[in-house]
């Protein structure tokens, strides 16, 4: 009777405990406010001690902390490097969706796969899952918000109206297209370049490794396109046919998935002129590949992309993002330094890191 009794209660707690883990696990293909997203970066952190750390890297107007995930093996040595954010405007919120997702797949693919292993090695991952914090919070606050898209910093004197689009504030062709000088508009660019805090951020810190950064990926929706520099068309990125071309091997992987169509080109040329964005700004400060990624949908739903489609669109955008970043590992890295990666992953897989060898 005591082993029955005693085998029961273990089956009984099996079950619990099962139930709790199924609970408590994430999911990927919902939106998540705030305050879920930041326990997601610890427990990433947590789960993935070895190549996951957080790191801050300034403050919001409203004094909330921007962090990022910085995502790699700890070689003991400084590294290339690839940038990502999501989220700098607040409504998109596929965005941040978006870069949870592909935190999670390249993750589970360093467990595995033997091409992400050499990239870890080479390279660090530095993922900013929600730049314009403050926006997005207050995106969240009630149906009256859900559109927000800028920052919540106070408009100039005299001004009653709230917010600066980060995405004009950047110091690249400040001011001279596609923005307004009305601080009530969405396209409002800031009273100077670099004026809005979550914009200091990016630049101070980005702008210490330029020479680090292989790539600068910016997640936004919507419209399914990929946009190359520049906002402005008198300016042509010396690049800009390696930038097409890597561009539409980028659609070509995001059509393979689910047969979406996303199109490649400047934003003058696909969109609008523009000035200010972040992507321009990386590219003027020598980052070979820079992309703003606009996610779907075409318009039928804007940007309130109902949460069934959130799975779909992360699925076809992290295959034309790991093309993008695998051009430029592959780019970088060939001959001796791939010899590296590969001793490297064999070492790691005896256990030994950076930490170790020093």
């Amino acid at each position: 009777m005591l082993f029955s009794v005693g085998l029961s209660l273990v089956v009984l707690l099996s079950v619990v405990g099962a139930a709790t883990v199924e609970r408590v696990e994430y999911d990927y293909y919902k939106y998540h406010p705030m305050p879920e997203i930041t326990d997601w970066m610890v427990q990433a952190a947590n789960n993935y001690p070895e190549v996951v750390t957080i790191v801050e890297y300034g403050q919001t107007y409203e004094k909330r902390n921007i962090s990022l995930l910085k995502i790699g093996v700890n070689t003991g040595e400084q590294k290339k490097a690839i940038w990502m954010d999501c989220g700098i405007h607040a409504r998109e919120w596929i965005a941040p969706a978006f870069c949870q997702y592909f935190v999670r797949e390249i993750l589970q693919a360093y467990k595995t796969d033997p091409k992400m292993q050499a990239m870890m090695t080479n390279m660090d991952f530095y993922v900013t899952p929600v730049l314009n914090i403050d926006g997005y919070i207050h995106s969240w606050k009630d149906n009256t918000t859900r559109l927000w898209r800028k920052n919540r910093s106070p408009g100039p004197l005299n001004c009653t109206c709230y917010g600066t689009d980060l995405n004009r504030n950047f110091n690249a062709n400040w001011g001279t297209l596609g923005v307004s000088f009305d601080c009530c508009d969405n396209t409002f660019c800031g009273i100077k370049p670099v004026s809005e805090p979550e914009a200091q951020a990016v630049t101070y810190f980005v702008g210490n490794r330029r020479e680090d950064f292989l790539c600068f990926l910016t997640i936004h929706s919507y419209s399914k396109m990929l946009l190359v520099p520049f906002g402005n068309p008198n300016f042509i990125a010396s690049n800009y046919n390696e930038l097409r071309k890597v561009g539409r091997g980028a659609a070509d992987a995001i059509r393979s998935v689910h047969g979406k169509d996303y199109t490649v080109g400047s934003s003058p040329d696909m969109l609008y002129a523009n000035s200010g964005s972040s992507q321009d700004w990386a590219r003027m400060q020598g980052i070979p590949l820079t992309y703003t990624f606009e996610l779907r949908d075409n318009g039928t739903f804007g940007f309130e992309l109902p949460q069934d489609q959130i799975q779909p669109t992360c699925e076809e955008a992290y295959s034309g993002a790991l093309h993008i970043i695998t051009y430029a590992h592959d780019k970088t890295f060939s001959g001796a330094t791939a010899t590296a990666a590969t001793l490297w992953s064999m070492l790691l897989a005896l256990g030994v890191t950076g930490t170790t060898l020093m």
